[in-house]
């Protein structure tokens, strides 16, 4: 292990002084002298790139699918595909609603309109199944109250090319055609819609959120020419991640909710990069570094970091791909891109632009005018600059007061956010319906009208598809059996296409309560298990949740244990310890407590519905808690690496335990902030999406990136730290060793010998603790 000069005295060193008298750094590798070299080349390049990302992203919205919530492999999948090849009347996916008014749908004029209407909408190419109330006379299809009556038909092919078959046919049928009114639902009428708001919605958001974040970075760093820097960081990691997902939507489906992701992470993760660079940058300046020095130090420390940080974010990201729902997938997709391509842009585009602006990054400081303001009140402060006064000295002095009551903070902290999260044990898992759009949304309307007006619950039926050789004694005495089971209301059937080997039937089958409540779910297992003389298989919304859930609780294992594993090995190369990476993997759970928490007494029990103008269904969505999990844990991770790269860095220079921490705070904790204030505010512009589950990531996000930077960085980890006090640095010998040949230091100083070695009864007193 290399030699350590012995530190200035620990108790001598203030955590707001900057890096000067800082051990020297070794020189760059070659990345940092090519961008330092030849910025303007390096500008160049990233112009023409982002101008081909503009270019190869455009449209990719239209590409994208509304759905995904579904297991392709499950037996409910393989049912419904199964269904709509052999029985396309079986699966309608568009209702046309026709209210007939007083005249009531057996009126002879309505009842010729309403023929009409059918006899085209079969004529129609594209469309198939196609059935209605006046050519069926099936009761289901007409409302109790006898106004209003259904034309069901199936439009066929993938998403997209459904898609534009229903914008094509849609203005030709709704609206008043002679006595009747024509309005359009059906599952695909509700996610065409749903994605046509969310792209609007989105692109109201980055009208909100991009104006707002540069108002706070120019608080942040008093001059508009830095504040420009991270929002063009954020610009250019948008635009390449929509050119990486239109490519990947050539390959496999991509769910529209991740461009809300996209947008949200390359501004926040771009914003925290930039944020922590620049920072660096500007301490070096003001430690009398000329400009190119400068960030040639930024990279090798700060830059290190930030590279470090996005492969902790991607990996959460990544642990999605375990799961078979593209909607998930997607979310690793858009998520993984984002993040590298924030912090490539962060470690290119950035130093690039410092070489170029040099002394000039200050330019346009609107601090500095009301700094001269005050001068002239006060004489004495006016030769001060503000730049080179100590930082964090706040800070500094809060985590002075949480580690000297370190075990109150502790547990308080610990026990408050614990409460926090006592809802999630009350957690229901549905499925996404039309209750997602805004009330006004016309397909939510027309399946409201549905559930409230005719008989049952359209949407609450199972169907069982039989397959195989079968008897109508056979047939039969199975509609018996299944109609005989608990909690079911009415058996339909069966319908029979084929013969022999070729044979299909399917049952419709109606059980008791909601269409994906408890009794439902129930049923599906037990028609699952009754005896056939067919080969059989359930399909339905209730199955289809059944199904997600299995899918989901299969993988999760996988997935967190590819999180937590990933991240202890990260955090370890990071710190050199075994403590800390335990330390961070338990503490950003619990920052995520409140979010989960939250989810469930907001959104699934419809506290604050009113307020933020959603629909309450009483359950949430069976992949959101994953997907919010993997994105706030990310995010976590994220605040945790830049607070522990500083602490070991100044531990490594000082050994000084809790003036480490000190300093790391001091350093870090109104960065850290800053960066959660301005995350926060473009997660809340997501989430005022008139999509709920759109809205609940958003609003959930923006409250764990709070809750982790305001209360888990600035309490629980300064209280955590000092109750472990020397032994957080601890790691056996052979992981020390590893360490030592393969670690990652920000500050590219070797930890102080004997420091963290050997069995905790072993650790000596570390160089420069004594002074």
């Amino acid at each position: 292990m290399s030699e350590v000069k012995n530190p200035a005295p620990a108790r001598d060193r203030d955590p707001g002084d900057g890096p000067a008298g800082r051990p020297a750094r070794a020189p760059g590798g070659g990345w940092t002298r090519f961008v330092t070299a030849r910025p303007r080349l390096t500008l160049l390049v990233a112009l023409v790139l982002t101008a081909l990302a503009v270019f190869a992203g455009g449209g990719v919205g239209d590409r994208m699918g509304s759905g995904g919530w579904e297991d392709p492999s499950a037996e409910s999948t393989y049912a419904t595909e199964a269904l709509e090849r052999e029985f396309p009347g079986s699966q309608p996916n568009l209702l046309l609603l026709v209210d007939a008014g007083k005249a009531g749908v057996d009126d002879p004029a309505v009842a010729a309109e309403a023929r009409r209407l059918t006899e085209r909408l079969t004529a129609e190419p594209g469309v198939e199944g196609v059935g209605s109330y006046w050519t069926t006379g099936s009761p289901a299809l007409r409302s109790e109250d006898g106004t209003q009556a259904v034309v069901a038909a199936r439009i066929a092919g993938e998403e997209k090319a459904a898609g534009e078959v229903l914008d094509r046919i849609a203005p030709s049928y709704q609206g008043t055609r002679g006595p009747i009114e024509v309005t359009l639902g059906g599952g695909l009428a509700v996610r065409h819609e749903m994605q046509t708001i969310i792209q609007e919605d989105l692109l109201r958001a980055e009208l909100i959120a991009l104006p707002l974040t540069l108002v706070l970075l120019v608080m942040v760093f008093g001059s508009a020419v830095a504040a420009l820097l991270p929002l063009g960081v954020g610009i250019v990691a948008i635009l390449g991640t929509n050119a990486v997902l239109r490519g990947i939507t050539e390959f496999t489906d991509v769910s529209v909710f991740a461009q809300n992701l996209t947008t949200a992470l390359g501004l926040g993760l771009a914003i925290d990069y930039a944020l922590f660079v620049v920072r660096r940058y500007r301490e070096e300046l003001a430690a009398g570094a000329d400009p190119g020095a400068a960030v040639r130090t930024t990279l090798r420390t700060a830059g290190r970091t930030v590279l470090f940080s996005a492969l902790t974010v991607a990996v959460s990201l990544a642990a999605m791909l375990v799961f078979p729902q593209y909607f998930l997938r997607s979310f690793a997709y858009a998520g993984i891109a984002v993040v590298l391509l924030a912090a490539a842009a962060a470690l290119t585009l950035l130093p690039a632009a410092l070489v170029l602006l040099g002394h000039r990054v200050d330019a346009l400081d609107l601090r500095r005018l009301l700094r001269r303001r005050a001068a002239a009140k006060d004489a004495p402060a006016k030769d001060a600059p503000a730049k080179d006064a100590p930082t964090g000295a706040g800070w500094s002095r809060a985590a002075g007061l949480v580690m000297r009551r370190a075990p109150v903070f502790a547990v308080l902290t610990t026990a408050g956010l614990v409460l926090l999260g006592l809802p999630f044990l009350g957690v229901e898992f549905g499925t996404a319906d039309d209750r997602q759009l805004p009330a006004t949304a016309t397909s939510r309307i027309v399946q409201e009208e549905l559930r409230e007006g005719f008989p049952g619950d359209p949407g609450g039926s199972l169907t069982v598809l039989a397959q195989g050789p079968a008897t109508p004694a056979e047939y039969g005495a199975y509609r018996e059996r299944i109609a005989a089971l608990d909690g079911i209301v009415r058996v339909d059937g069966p319908v029979v296409s084929g013969t022999g080997a070729d044979a299909h039937a399917y049952y419709s089958v109606v059980p008791e309560g909601p269409a994906v409540g408890s009794g439902a779910q129930r049923a599906v297992g037990a028609l699952r298990a009754a005896d056939a003389p067919f080969d059989t298989s359930v399909t339905g919304q209730a199955a289809v949740l059944v199904d997600s859930k299995d899918a989901i609780g299969e993988r999760l294992p996988w997935a967190a244990g590819i999180i937590v594993l990933v991240t202890l090995l990260l955090v370890f190369l990071l710190t050199g310890s075994v403590v800390i990476p335990v330390q961070a993997v338990v503490l950003n759970a619990l920052s995520l407590t409140a979010m989960f928490g939250a989810v469930v007494w907001v959104f699934q029990d419809g506290h604050l519905s009113g307020l933020l103008g959603f629909t309450a269904t009483g359950d949430i969505e069976t992949t959101l808690p994953v997907l919010m999990f993997c994105v706030a844990f990310g995010l976590s991770m994220d605040y945790g690496v830049f607070l522990l790269s500083r602490i070991k860095e100044e531990y490594d220079t000082t050994g000084d335990h809790e003036g480490a921490v000190r300093f790391g705070l001091a350093r870090t904790g109104g960065l850290i902030t800053a960066a959660a204030v301005i995350l926060a505010v473009v997660m809340v512009a997501i989430g005022t999406s008139r999509v709920t589950n759109t809205k609940m990531l958003g609003l959930g996000v923006a409250l764990a990136v709070l809750m982790d930077a305001m209360v888990v960085r600035s309490l629980l980890v300064p209280s955590v730290m000092k109750l472990t006090g020397r032994l957080t640095w601890w790691a056996p010998g052979p992981l020390r060793r590893f360490h030592d040949r393969f670690g990652i230091s920000e500050s590219g100083t070797p930890a102080p010998p004997d420091a963290t070695a050997g069995d905790p009864e072993e650790i000596r007193e570390p160089v420069g603790a004594r002074g």
